[in-house]
């Protein structure tokens, strides 16, 4: 299952940071890890309808490499069940990313970034996949009180075969409640990635909670529309930052 698709979102920051999204969204922002320090989310996050359904459990690490750049990695395990076959399970897809953001207007509250990632053919039950990539931009915005808007988009390079390639774009807008406190929604939508297959609509709502100076609980989830079909996706993770 890959964690990333075409995104249209109104998503949600991290606790007490404003424009710090990602997890436990489907879109991303401009704003990288602080330099010299750690991100990291262990996750699980699914989608699903019917009997079917996909899930990753794994570890998204995240490091503030130097001044303005991330660099990350996600390691997961993969699940999946299919009417009448069963449950299957393994590793999963591989991704690293180095995040670069090449604008930040302190005074007005902009920046922008690309955020380019790899995504490694490692799952063990899908033989055969290829390398994919995915390059995109986003762009942030933020406001008095807490509120932020951010979004972007790009292209997913989607080698194989019965595969095509697809854009993706995304916004999402977030506010912080307390400094322990934000909710958000989010619309996310992706063109088709294989030969024949149709577009899909995620719509979601979520919350991180602060637990205290270095952890956090995220969760966000809702309905999926695709292939002329209603499923869900769903994300939970414990945040840690150091």
């Amino acid at each position: 299952m890959s964690i990333v698709r075409r995104l249209l979102a109104v998503g949600l920051v991290a606790v007490a940071a404003p424009a710090l999204a990602g997890p436990p969204y489907l879109t991303d922002d401009p704003v990288p890890t602080d330099t010299g320090h750690w991100e990291i989310y262990a996750f699980t996050a699914g989608e699903g309808r019917s009997a079917d359904f996909d899930d990753d459990i794994g570890l998204d690490l995240n490091y503030g490499a130097v001044k303005g750049i991330q660099l990350t990695a996600t390691l997961p395990l993969s699940f999946s069940h299919e009417r009448g076959e069963g449950w299957r399970g393994g590793t999963g897809d591989v991704e690293l990313a180095v995040k670069y953001r090449f604008l930040d207007d302190e005074k007005h509250g902009f920046s922008a970034a690309i955020f380019p990632r790899v995504f490694l053919p490692t799952a063990s039950h899908s033989p055969g996949d290829r390398l994919r990539l995915l390059l995109p931009i986003w762009l942030g915005k933020d406001f008095a009180g807490g509120t932020s808007l951010f979004g972007g988009g790009g292209y997913t390079v989607n080698p194989g075969a019965g595969n095509r390639n697809f854009w993706q774009a995304g916004v999402a807008l977030t506010h912080d409640i307390t400094k322990k406190l934000s909710v958000g929604a989010e619309v996310m939508q992706q063109g088709p990635d294989s030969v024949g297959g149709t577009a899909q609509t995620n719509v979601g709502v979520g919350s991180i909670i602060g637990l205290s100076e270095h952890y956090n609980l995220l969760f966000s989830g809702g309905p999926t529309w695709a292939d002329h079909r209603t499923g869900y996706h769903f994300y939970a993770a414990l945040g840690m930052n150091f």
